[in-house]
């Protein structure tokens, strides 16, 4: 008999943790719809193709300009329980500009010259959250958690004929945390945070939001959020940091 891949596992995990939410159908359950949208901005976003020296190290940003960049994102949430609860992110990152590199850069195997050029950054990081409620009272709520990442990212330049582009699909673990706190019965301060570290990598998606009630199941927010990380191995090193000023609803049903 094959041992059992990754895939395998994290599809008996998933499988479990919604036939548990099926199975608390017949109890009080909330869902909760969040849309956040805005401006996002560069702050860094270095990258080297291979990450050896057939390729060489610059700053996309550079070419892409520090920003603004429009951003959208979704977050569905379902608590099964009082205690425990799901949530599914579409959260898409795409740079699509027009600029000029200043020196030769060697990039997936093609040289570019210096002189227009166009890139394209795209970091699609969906994902699932299980999460457990450590604190839930009147005055706020905590809950820890951990999430599985979808990564769809790509990286290209395009010249003229020549074309580099490198691609990464796949899977990252990482730690949940969110929370809020009332301040009085109309505003509550709230927070969301999915982050990893590792020798081969980092990952940070944190969101500090105000919150304010129009109606008991609709509240309207604003605040900043920041998405920073990246790799660094054999292939590639890439490391971006985003900040992003969002604004959005809260929906309960």
């Amino acid at each position: 008999m094959r041992a059992p891949t990754r895939r395998h596992i994290i599809g008996a995990l998933l499988g479990a943790l919604f036939s548990s939410a099926h199975a608390f159908a017949d109890e009080q359950t909330l869902w909760t719809l969040s849309l956040e949208g805005g401006a996002g901005w560069q702050a860094r976003n270095n990258v080297q193709v291979p990450n050896d020296s057939s390729g060489d190290r610059f700053a996309l940003d550079d070419i892409t300009g520090s920003g603004p960049q429009p951003f959208f994102r979704a977050a569905l949430a379902r608590d099964i329980t009082p205690q425990h609860g799901v949530r599914v992110v579409y959260a898409p990152l795409r740079v699509n500009e027009r600029g000029t590199l200043n020196d030769t850069v060697q990039f997936a195997g093609t040289t570019f010259t210096p002189g227009a050029v166009r890139a394209r950054y795209q970091f699609d990081a969906h994902r699932v959250t299980y999460r457990y409620t450590l604190r839930h009272t009147a005055r706020g709520r905590l809950q820890l958690g951990g999430t599985l990442l979808v990564r769809d990212a790509e990286i290209r330049l395009n010249q003229g004929s020549n074309q580099g582009r490198d691609t990464n699909v796949g899977l990252v673990p990482l730690v949940h945390a969110a929370g809020h706190y009332q301040l009085t019965p109309d505003w509550r301060l709230a927070f969301d945070a999915d982050a990893l570290a590792a020798p081969q990598g980092r990952a940070l998606d944190l969101g500090l939001r105000a919150e304010y009630r129009l109606r008991d199941d609709l509240w309207l927010h604003a605040g900043y959020r920041t998405l920073e990380g990246g790799a660094d191995n054999d292939d590639v090193y890439t490391f971006a940091w985003f900040n992003f000023a969002s604004a959005g609803l809260h929906l309960a049903f």
